[in-house]
C-alpha cells in the first residue's frame, strides 16, 4: 500500500461544542462537517494539558504533560524526546509547518545564553518550516504593509477594530470588525502559503502540519464575518452560582477570578474577566464562532485543491486543537484549571479511501491528544516510539475498540509563575505546588491539587460541575476510590521508555527478542 499524504490541522482554542456536525445547530461548519462525513468523529477526544506549548508537546510527542514536563509556555522540552516530525523524517517524509508549535528548546543542548530562550515560540525540532507565525505577526504585518494596509503598532495591535465602525448601542465592543479584509486575514494569508507550496510541487508524499491561530484570541472578526452571528443565538453561560459562591467552594477558583483579565481576551478590554456581563459573553460567543466558520472556510480552500489534484482520497486528514476556551462559562475565560470547557476539544480524521474505514461514523470511547502522533505514525507505517503514552486509533477508526481500552481522560494543569511568582504568593506554597491533576470519567471527575483541597464532581447528575461533593460524608468513598484510581493511572504511566528493555547473554532484550536497533 502507498505512502498516504498526511495534513495535520490544529485549530487553536477550539471547544468541543462548536462543530456542527456534533452537534452545534447553530455554527457554520460545512467543510469540516464534510470531513466528518468522510471520516470519523471522536466525540469524547480530551486533551491533556494547556496552555498551548504544553498541549503541543503532548501532540507532538505522544506523551503525558507528567513526562515530557514542558509544563508551561516557555518551558524547554527535553532535546532527548523523539517527535511526530522526527518519525516522519525516518519514514521518507518532509514534514512542513506552516503556524507554529511554541517549542522551547533544551538548554542542555544550545547552550543558556542561546537568543532561542527571549521567546517560548521555537520551533519543534524535525520541521521543516513552510511559514511560521508568533505573536509579533510578521511576514503578515509586512503582506499587509504591502497591501497598503494602515498598520499601526506591533504584533495584535493589528487587531484593533476597525477605528470607523460605529458601535451599535447595546452592542459589546468585540461586535466590531477588522480594519482588514477577511480575504487578508492571517489565517487566509497562512492558508494561501500552504495553497502556493502545493502548488509548487510539493513532495511526494507531502507531510503539512498547519496550525491555525484562530479562533484563539484576539476575538474580533472580519468585516465579512463579524455579524454572522448574534447575541440571542447563544447558549448563555455556566452560571449555576454566583461568581462569589463559586470562589469560596475552591481557593483556585478565587485566584482564576482575579487573574483573568478581559484585555488578554479583546483589544478594548479592561478589567477583569469575571466581570463581564452575560450580554457581553453573548456577543463574545458570536464573533468566537465567526472565527471558528472563518478558519472552516479556509481549510476548505486546501481540500478543495486536494480534490482537484486528485490526491483528497490519498490524504490522511486530522483535524483537532491543542484545547478548549471556557468562553465565559463559570465566570472564565482562556484555558485553565479543570472544568470540561478547556480540555474537551474536538478530533477529525479522514482517513485515505484504502483504508476501507466506514465514513460518517462517531466514536464515543475516551481519546486523548497522546493518541495523535501514535495514530498519524500508524498511519504512515512507522512503528510508534517507546516514550508514547498514547495509542493508535486506528482500530476504532474501524469500527473496533480494543480490550482494556481507557474508560478516563486524564489533564494536568501547571499554575506556577517562574516569573512574577503570583501564584506561589497568593497560596503561600512552592512552585512545584502549584499544579493540579484530573481523573475524567463517565461517572466522577476527580481533582487533585498538590497542595489544596481536592474536588469531586457526579458528571452523570451534575455535568455544569456546579456542586462538589469532594467535602460531603456520603461521598468520601468515592474520593478515597478516584484517588486510588488516579494513583494506580500515574503509577502505570511513569516515564518508561527503557523499562521494558534487559541485559541478556544475547544482547539488549525486549520481550524476549533481541534488539539491534532503538
Amino acid at each position: 500500500m502507498s505512502k498516504p499524504n498526511v495534513l495535520f490541522i490544529t485549530i487553536d482554542q477550539w471547544r468541543a461544542d462548536s462543530l456542527g456536525a456534533t452537534g452545534d445547530a447553530v455554527i457554520q461548519t460545512p467543510v469540516l462537517d464534510s470531513l466528518c462525513r468522510d471520516g470519523v468523529a471522536f466525540l469524547n477526544h480530551y486533551s491533556c494539558s494547556a496552555p498551548c506549548g504544553p498541549s503541543r508537546a503532548t501532540l507532538l510527542t505522544g506523551m503525558y504533560p507528567s513526562n515530557h514536563r514542558s509544563i508551561l509556555n516557555g518551558t524547554p522540552l527535553n532535546g532527548g524526546l523523539t517527535n511526530i516530525a522526527f518519525e516522519a523524517r525516518k519514514s521518507g517524509y518532509d514534514p512542513v509547518l506552516f503556524g507554529y508549535t511554541d517549542t522551547t528548546p533544551d538548554p542542555r543542548v544550545l547552550g543558556a545564553s542561546d537568543p532561542a530562550f527571549r521567546t517560548y515560540e521555537g520551533v519543534l525540532p524535525g520541521f521543516t518550516v513552510g511559514m511560521n507565525i508568533t505573536s509579533d505577526c510578521e511576514p503578515w504585518l509586512t503582506y499587509l504593509r504591502d497591501k497598503e494596509y494602515s498598520v499601526k503598532g506591533e504584533g495584535y495591535d493589528v487587531y484593533y477594530p476597525d477605528p470607523d465602525f460605529s458601535i451599535p448601542a447595546g452592542r459589546h465592543s468585540t461586535f466590531a470588525p477588522t480594519s482588514f479584509k477577511g480575504e487578508d486575514s492571517e489565517t487566509a494569508w497562512l492558508t494561501e502559503c500552504v495553497l502556493k507550496d502545493l502548488q509548487s510541487e510539493a513532495s511526494d508524499p507531502f507531510f503539512y502540519h498547519v496550525s491555525y491561530l484562530r479562533p484563539h484570541p484576539p476575538f474580533i472578526a472580519t468585516p465579512e464575518l463579524h455579524d454572522l452571528y448574534q447575541p440571542g443565538q447563544m447558549k448563555e453561560p455556566i452560571r449555576v452560582r454566583s461568581q462569589q459562591e463559586m470562589a469560596e467552594q475552591h481557593p483556585f477558583l478565587d485566584f482564576a477570578y482575579q487573574k483573568v483579565r478581559q484585555e488578554d481576551y479583546f483589544m478594548e478590554g479592561e478589567g477583569l474577566a469575571a466581570d463581564l456581563e452575560v450580554e457581553d459573553v453573548l456577543q463574545i460567543r458570536a464573533t468566537y464562532k465567526a472565527l471558528v466558520t472563518e478558519t472552516d472556510q479556509n481549510i476548505g480552500k486546501i481540500v478543495a485543491n486536494l480534490k482537484e489534484k486528485g490526491e483528497y482520497d490519498n490524504t490522511l486528514i486530522v483535524v483537532t486543537t491543542d484545547h478548549g476556551e471556557q468562553l465565559g462559562d463559570h465566570y472564565l475565560f482562556g484555558k485553565l484549571g479543570f472544568f470540561d470547557q478547556s480540555f474537551h476539544i474536538p478530533l477529525i480524521i479522514k482517513p485515505p479511501k484504502n483504508w476501507g474505514v466506514k465514513a460518517g461514523e462517531t466514536v464515543s470511547a475516551f481519546t486523548e491528544s497522546v493518541d495523535i502522533m501514535p495514530t498519524i505514525l500508524d498511519g504512515i507505517g512507522r512503528p510508534v516510539p517507546r516514550q508514547c503514552n498514547g495509542y493508535s486509533l486506528s482500530p476504532l477508526l474501524h469500527g473496533e475498540t480494543p480490550a482494556n481500552w481507557r474508560d478516563a481522560v486524564h489533564w494536568l494543569f501547571d499554575f506556577r509563575d517562574p516569573l512574577g511568582g503570583r501564584s506561589e504568593a497568593f497560596f503561600d506554597m512552592p512552585s512545584s505546588d502549584c499544579n493540579v491533576l484530573v481523573h475524567r470519567d463517565a461517572d466522577f471527575k476527580y481533582v487533585h491539587f498538590a497542595n489544596l483541597p481536592p474536588l469531586l464532581f457526579d458528571m452523570r447528575n451534575d455535568p455544569e460541575e456546579s456542586r462538589n461533593l469532594a467535602e460531603e460524608p456520603d461521598y468520601q468513598a468515592v474520593v478515597l476510590h478516584y484517588a486510588q484510581k488516579l494513583l494506580s493511572w500515574r503509577m502505570r504511566h511513569e516515564y518508561s521508555e527503557l523499562d521494558n528493555l534487559i541485559t541478556s547473554d544475547d544482547g539488549l532484550t525486549e520481550n524476549s527478542l533481541v534488539i539491534t536497533e532503538l
